[in-house]
């Protein structure tokens, strides 16, 4: 938005502190090149526009905004003379993209001194050599450092992620590898008994009878009832009389593996009654090992399945087969992040899942999202960990109006006052040196702020703190030319 030209007067402008130790033929220069313009109540030029200008305040108040969602917030409102905002990084060219970083408006009448980028540029080289030299190193050596450093923070997420992942994996592999050598022996001793069986004087319908047997067993095992201790225990002791009567040796050992796969004294009775006296101890005992071999299978079945489970949220987690931007389910994102982080937990922090199922999937650069996710709970989890008590984690989402809401909650030490207004800044942390880089709420503002056009706060006190992210329901497709956060 172009103002109103008025005259430029050297005195003026070199009654400012930016330019007070400029020569007069310097100043003459500024006015000869530059400008002051006068603007009534309203913008002065909006973010994300090009950066065409570099305005120095004269008089009057201006306020400057940030875009946050869809919303404009206020970060600056002054009306001290000499005060700068625009083109600042012209001297840069074209090695960064020149838009303005912020909107700015004015809400009285104001007059601004107003410097082309280009003139602006060209003055900063010609007066300023190594000044510009010196800022041209610290913007680029700031955004390498933060680079690297934001790289490192992702490799120690990735350490921590494998760890846990590592430690979840082998306990499903453990227990697989424990069940096949069971089930391998308790294999041989079906031969055995079968050999036994086979060896005996039992005619071919006594034979059908019992492999009949033996089939529905199986198919019982795989219906089994989940039983409380106390109906489990009944059940035990009922099972264990039955044997005992029958003259079956070892009952007690018995019972509880023919309790786990469903079965009960009816069905014993079935069995009683499909072969005779002398043959009912071999039959119960092939039975036995029957129905361990199918729970032994089953226990089989269910770890290699926690196994592919942790290798699909692995998979999810890191969204490797997938597009960068996509729709997604945020539930299953923070689901795949719970699970690959709860090695973090242990046993002291209790993950509670308060899901509006009912939300809508979102556009969403999911990968990014649930570095967003991993950052926020790593952080809970450190506050509660620092308080010594058992705590709990809180995780819930919501609908909040036309953005979708996901909340972490903890239990925490909270975080002070005095640093609030800092959390988000790049290199800001309060963990003790070497645990923490200071990017991981930077990056998860950016992400979210940035590149979903959403927002992020949070509300703290000693025993709870809550991180907020709101993201857009809807969303415009993916801008190319929006920097990548590091």
């Amino acid at each position: 938005m172009s103002g109103r030209p008025m005259p430029c007067s050297p005195q003026e402008i070199g009654g400012l502190f930016l330019f007070e130790k400029l020569t007069a033929e310097q100043l003459g220069r500024l006015c000869a090149e530059g400008r002051v313009e006068g603007f009534d109540p309203g913008p002065v030029y909006a973010e994300g526009d090009p950066a065409g200008c570099f305005y120095v305040l004269l008089e009057g108040t201006v306020v400057l905004s940030r875009r946050v969602g869809g919303d404009d917030v206020e970060v600056s409102r002054t009306s001290r003379r000499g005060v700068y905002a625009g083109a600042m990084q012209a001297y840069l060219g074209d090695r960064v993209r020149q838009v303005y970083n912020n909107s700015l408006r004015v809400t009285a009448p104001s007059r601004f001194f107003v410097l082309p980028a280009d003139t602006f540029a060209s003055i900063m080289r010609e007066w300023f050599p190594m000044a510009v030299h010196l800022l041209e190193g610290l913007f680029f050596g700031s955004k390498s450092t933060q680079r690297a450093i934001g790289q490192r923070e992702r490799l120690l997420a990735l350490g921590s992620l494998s760890a846990g992942l590592t430690h979840e994996l082998n306990n499903p592999a453990a227990a697989a590898v424990r069940a096949t050598a069971a089930l391998r022996e308790r294999v041989g001793r079906m031969r055995h008994k079968l050999r036994i069986i086979s060896a005996g004087t039992y005619d071919r319908e006594t034979l059908a009878n019992l492999i009949d047997i033996q089939e529905r067993t199986a198919e019982r095992v795989a219906k089994a009832p989940v039983l409380s201790p106390l109906e489990a225990s009944d059940r035990e002791d009922a099972l264990c009389d039955w044997l005992d009567d029958h003259g079956i040796p070892d009952g007690w050992r018995i019972a509880p593996t023919f309790v786990q796969a469903g079965l009960d004294r009816d069905w014993l009775d079935q069995v009683a009654a499909a072969v005779d006296e002398a043959t009912l101890p071999s039959a119960v005992g092939w039975l036995s090992y029957t129905v361990e071999t199918e729970l032994l299978m089953d226990e089989i079945e269910d770890s290699t399945s926690r196994v592919s489970h942790l290798v699909d949220a692995a998979k999810q987690y890191s969204q490797l087969d997938r597009a960068p931007f996509q729709v997604a389910d945020v539930h299953e994102l923070l689901d795949s992040t719970l699970l690959m982080l709860s090695g973090k937990f242990g046993q002291r922090i209790r993950v509670v899942k308060e899901y509006d199922r009912t939300l809508p999937r979102i556009p969403a650069y999911p990968a990014e999202l649930n570095q967003v996710w991993t950052n926020l709970i790593d952080n809970a989890v450190a506050a509660m960990n620092g308080t010594g008590a058992e705590g709990t984690l809180t995780v819930r989402t919501a609908r909040d109006h036309d953005r979708l809401l996901v909340e972490f909650g903890d239990t925490g030490t909270g975080i002070p006052p005095e640093v609030r207004d800092r959390v988000f800044d790049p290199f800001f942390t309060t963990k003790p040196v070497g645990e923490g880089t200071g990017l991981g709420l930077d990056i998860s503002w950016r992400i979210v702020v940035n590149k979903h056009h959403g927002s992020l706060r949070f509300e703290s006190e000693p025993g709870d703190t809550r991180f907020q992210v709101l993201l857009p329901l809807t969303a415009a497709p993916p801008d190319e030319t929006t920097e990548e956060p590091v």
